[in-house]
């Protein structure tokens, strides 16, 4: 399988969670701006929406959006424990989780990116972003991880955006428990490993 990424994109939950199952996969970059893969093809030819994540799958066929890719990457190596059995109230509450962080998080962070955003809506995205983290920070105070105990595909997607909050000025800081998930999530060797492959921290000296 390949992976189409942009380094510290949406497409890092789905490299982390890869690597968390031990699935073997290429990456190949995308420049978002021009639309083209490091290897020069129209990445438009690949996935029309001209986003990433897109995964290649082994038959050729391309899999987007997401928390389609981190819910089929999980369930290629159930035994890894990254998302719950189908079927059963756990893996309704992953789709909970997925769902929240997409719609509440992922997409209010969009304008944040955006320069010709006014700075009246910045300061709306901002605040309303302070509200939906003051919830998780709330979950995060109970327990490790969003569905409890266990490292789940949303903690790679929850990981991923929130580390966008630097970038775009947001003052996270009041949130001890989403920062402590953050540290515990970073501290993983598959997720160091992954920040490492897009070039987000220094490799380590051999």
């Amino acid at each position: 399988m390949k992976l189409y990424y942009a380094p510290g994109a949406c497409s890092l939950a789905s490299h982390i969670v890869a690597r968390e199952a031990g699935i073997e996969i290429a990456l190949e970059k995308v420049d978002t701006r021009t639309k083209r893969t490091e290897a020069d093809r129209d990445f438009l030819a690949i996935n029309p929406k001209g986003y990433v994540p897109a995964l290649e799958l082994v038959d050729g066929e391309v899999l987007t959006e997401g928390a389609a890719i981190l819910q089929y990457l999980a369930d290629s190596k159930p035994d890894a424990g990254l998302a719950p059995a189908h079927g059963t109230l756990a893996r309704s509450r992953l789709h909970e989780a997925l769902s929240y962080v997409s719609s509440e998080l992922h997409k209010s962070y969009t304008p944040l990116f955006n320069p010709a955003t006014s700075e009246e809506v910045r300061e709306e995205r901002k605040a309303y972003l302070v509200k939906r983290y003051s919830l998780l920070d709330q979950v995060l105070a109970d327990q490790p991880f969003l569905l409890g105990e266990d490292f789940s595909v949303a903690d790679a997607y929850l990981f991923t955006v929130t580390q966008w909050a630097g970038y775009v000025s947001l003052d996270l800081s009041d949130f001890q428990a989403l920062d402590a998930f953050q540290a515990r999530v970073r501290s993983r060797p598959a997720v160091q490993a992954a920040l490492q492959a897009e070039g987000l921290v220094p490799a380590k000296a051999a």
